[in-house]
């Protein structure tokens, strides 16, 4: 449950918000979106966008939003991809949803493009299945970004891909976000991915802002004691000492 989350992002900045597992982050991802049940689900306050309470929209006009000024990738590619529809076909419906133009090959294969795909007619007509989880996860982000959103929240997305897709995907954010002024919410429980590509981080503890502050302050300087035990929690590279019958081995 969230209470008094006050939180501002800035145009064009990479905004890391990072919490265990329950603290609510997925939650604020999805108020901001409206996408919470409005019947089990009590909002008050302000979720102010480009001059607007988003809390106070009807259904129809936050569609006209989503995907549009405010985008959302998810942490499963694979899941979230539609299995029975070759990508051509997510991608034209993608745009379709809000540009209604018909003629949209340039745009798709733009989209792809800009996030290291191939445009090529085989890639086009492969299914989720026929894909890396990686590809699939970058096919979610140009799917995202088809519309230039003003706004694009990345809940968990790298948390399912392996260290090396992890590391590629992060720095495919941080390229879309330099060079497009794209504002992105960062959602994420680990901190190591959140250092690498944000300018602010928020630490979110039991459904409050704990802490708020530039990456190299609330990493190097926590004043809150629920992120200096996050920054303890953090893993560390083991220290690998040989023997000296093995260092001799390996001469």
């Amino acid at each position: 449950m969230l209470r008094e989350v006050e939180l501002e992002m800035r145009r064009g900045e990479v905004l890391g918000l990072v919490g265990q597992s329950g603290s609510g982050k997925s939650t604020l991802a999805m108020a901001i979106l409206g996408l919470l049940d409005r019947k089990r689900a009590q909002e008050r306050g302000v979720i102010e966008f480009e001059g607007c309470d988003l809390l106070k929209l009807g259904e129809r006009e936050l569609r006209t939003l989503r995907g549009r000024k405010i985008a959302l990738v998810l942490q499963s590619p694979q899941s979230s991809l539609n299995p029975a529809l070759k990508i051509r076909t997510q991608l034209k419906e993608t745009w379709r949803a809000h540009a209604g133009e018909p003629d949209c090959e340039s745009v798709i294969r733009g989209a792809l493009e800009s996030v290291s795909l191939p445009s090529s007619e085989e890639f086009l007509r492969k299914y989720p299945s026929q894909m890396s989880v990686g590809q699939a996860q970058r096919v979610l982000i140009a799917m995202a970004v088809m519309h230039r959103p003003a706004l694009l929240i990345a809940d968990e997305a790298t948390s399912a891909l392996d260290v090396i897709t992890q590391s590629e995907i992060l720095a495919l954010f941080r390229e879309l976000n330099r060079s497009s002024g794209m504002a992105i919410l960062y959602i994420s429980h680990d901190l190591a991915s959140v250092a690498g590509i944000c300018d602010r981080i928020a630490i979110l503890h039991e459904g409050q802002i704990a802490e708020l502050g530039t990456t190299e302050q609330v990493l190097t300087q926590p004043r809150h004691e629920y992120t200096r035990r996050l920054l303890a929690a953090m893993p560390k590279m083991p220290t690998v000492t040989l023997s000296n019958s093995a260092a001799a081995g390996t001469r």
